[in-house]
């Protein structure tokens, strides 16, 4: 049998199961597996911040690059880590967390930055193990990818304390292999009542959620409703599922990230086929509204994930792209034996209601709103255009203006919302897919969290564009918190000494932009964002380094979006509002 050391081991396994790349920061406490790495093929990207490098892996993960892996020493780089597995986990993302421990006689003696950081990230993975000898350190590298892959996809952490990390094993490469993982097919006798249920329903959609994506399954997901002419309302996490132009998307519904249409559309279906999605709060509101005179169907990987918000008038458990496959095949076999017709009626008005609740983006004000920002966006970009956000109200603009068309094209941490998560997802999405042109939609707050790993896209010459909304002012916690005085503490801006002609206050965001590297201008006339955004574009093309566009925006831009307790009755309000919305 060959010998090795354990990370010897641990680096076979990474490459036998895709890893071609890995983010991190070298730490004492994880050398040994540095030292493994130096040889291995697998390329090392320098991050400046342990949490930068976790969000780097969910952008690798997001955009379709295999499992994204970070690493970090031990004691603060691991707790650093814990907001990138938070998200990871609530995204069900499957990112693989490696972590350097204090010698193992040592753990309980308070040495140097040691810490029981598996207990710490146990709420926030599906797995996180301190592993206690060397000789179990292939298996369960390679039980992690396993665990990673299976059911409902997530995050694993692997804590190594670092003296077996040196330690000589026995383990044949040529002997092992990735563990098969089999997704759950779905139970045709209940697929059978499902197709039974849609097809007496008058006014049914399809919810489809991130779990169509993670599937790959957005072909079958389109196949299905085309078949059936059925519409369909894509979450926040499944948007991409189903092109924005596409005939049968209703819009999005939610409190916040929604659009009217996708609101109006729904309440009046009578039918829920929700698929690979979760009930989050943003998106159902207040749920006795949001139930009233539907039934639902809910198909999920996750066992317990069915019952957890609402209990369905069924539930299936299954893969999202079997369970779809599957319902397609017993519709064309109702179908044929003439036990499927689906009246236009219905779809007609989903389309109408698209034509008409339109709301405005052209406008000329100063300062800039944000709607003709996206309005912009989507002139500009094309469809193959990979975009990343995290949260705020720009996000929230975002989903509410923006166009996407392809799955895995629209990047967002959806559930745990971390500021700062942008540029360095943008940096994981770039790595993963290189031909593809990523663009970071950021908010001026959100872009001071993570700034640094700027240096690390300079560096590693990655081409990006950043969108900077700039309103020196937290926008979303005003609006959102309502009943409190959120004029209190609200306001980022200052007077900067370096800069008293700048028309934004506070940090002057392309000096500091500029300084890590990278390209920046900034744009304080609605008619001059278009010149900006194809300046950054061939900026970032030239250059290969991320070209930033600061637009700066009026202060207070109130979204249409109220609290989640009330929010789908609100709408029932609101439905017949005029075509052209101004705010």
């Amino acid at each position: 049998m060959p010998k090795m050391t354990a990370m010897e081991a641990a680096v076979h396994v990474l490459k036998s199961e895709g890893v071609e790349t890995v983010f991190g920061i070298p730490g004492a406490a994880i050398l040994p597996f540095y030292d493994s790495l130096r040889e291995s093929g697998i390329g090392h990207v320098l991050a400046r911040h342990e949490e930068g490098a976790s969000h780097m892996a969910e952008g690798y993960t997001r955009a379709g690059g295999g499992v994204g892996v970070c690493v970090g020493t031990s004691g603060p780089a691991g707790t650093d880590m814990v907001t990138g597995l938070y998200s990871a986990m609530a995204d069900s993302i499957p990112i693989l967390c490696i972590t350097g421990q204090a010698p193992r006689a040592e753990l309980h003696r308070e040495y140097f930055q040691a810490v029981d950081i598996s207990a710490i990230t146990k709420p926030v993975t599906k797995w996180s193990v301190t592993v206690m000898e060397a000789a179990q350190i292939p298996w369960v590298f390679r039980e992690a990818f396993r665990v990673m892959k299976s059911g409902r996809p997530g995050p694993v952490h692997l804590d190594l304390p670092v003296d077996i990390q040196k330690e000589i094993i026995e383990y044949d490469p040529e002997t092992d292999a990735p563990l098969h993982v089999n997704p759950p097919a779905p139970n045709p006798v209940a697929i059978r009542r499902a197709m039974e249920m849609l097809a007496a329903a008058k006014r049914p959609v399809i919810v489809a959620g991130g779990g169509v994506i993670t599937a790959e399954a957005a072909d079958d997901l389109v196949a299905l409703a085309e078949y059936l002419n059925i519409p369909v309302t894509p979450t926040l996490m499944g948007w991409s599922a189903i092109p924005d132009d596409h005939p049968l998307n209703t819009g999005m519904v939610g409190t916040q990230t929604q659009r009217r249409c996708g609101n109006a559309s729904f309440l009046e279906s009578d039918f829920v086929l929700g698929v690979g999605n979760r009930w989050a709060n943003r998106h159902t509101g207040n749920l006795e509204a949001y139930r009233r005179g539907r039934k639902f169907v809910h198909i999920d990987v996750e066992p317990t994930q069915i019952g957890r918000v609402f209990g369905p008038d069924l539930g299936i458990v299954a893969d999202a792209k079997l369970a779809l496959q599957m319902l397609l095949d017993v519709a064309r076999e109702m179908n044929a034996r003439g036990l499927l017709k689906r009246p236009n009626e219905w779809v007609a008005r989903v389309q109408e209601r698209r034509r008409v609740m339109r709301r405005r983006t052209d406008f000329d004000d100063i300062p800039i709103k944000p709607q003709r920002v996206f309005h912009e966006i989507n002139n500009i970009f094309p469809r193959n255009t990979r975009f990343v956000t995290a949260i705020g109200l720009y996000q929230i603009a975002s989903a509410q203006f923006q166009k996407i068309y392809l799955p895995r094209h629209y990047l967002i941490c959806g559930q745990a919302g971390p500021l700062g998560w942008e540029v360095p997802a943008c940096i994981g999405a770039k790595l993963a897919d290189p031909e593809t042109e990523v663009v970071g939609v950021v908010g001026d707050y959100s872009y001071q969290f993570l700034i640094e790993e700027l240096a690390v896209a300079a560096q590693f010459k990655l081409p990006f564009v950043i969108v900077l909304f700039n309103n020196s002012y937290l926008g979303l916690i005003r609006q959102a918190e309502r009943g409190y005085d959120m004029n209190f503490q609200v306001q980022l801006g200052f007077d900067n000494i370096n800069s008293p002609d700048s028309p934004a206050s506070g940090v002057d965001f392309v000096k500091v932009t500029e300084g890590f590297g990278c390209r920046a201008t900034r744009v304080t006339e609605p008619g001059k964002i278009a010149e900006a955004i194809e300046w950054a574009r061939e900026e970032a093309r030239e250059k290969s380094v991320p070209a930033l566009v600061e637009v700066v925006t009026e202060r207070e831009t109130n979204m249409a979006m109220g609290p989640a307790i009330d929010q789908i009755e609100e709408f029932e309000e609101v439905i017949d509002l005029p075509t052209e919305m101004a705010f």
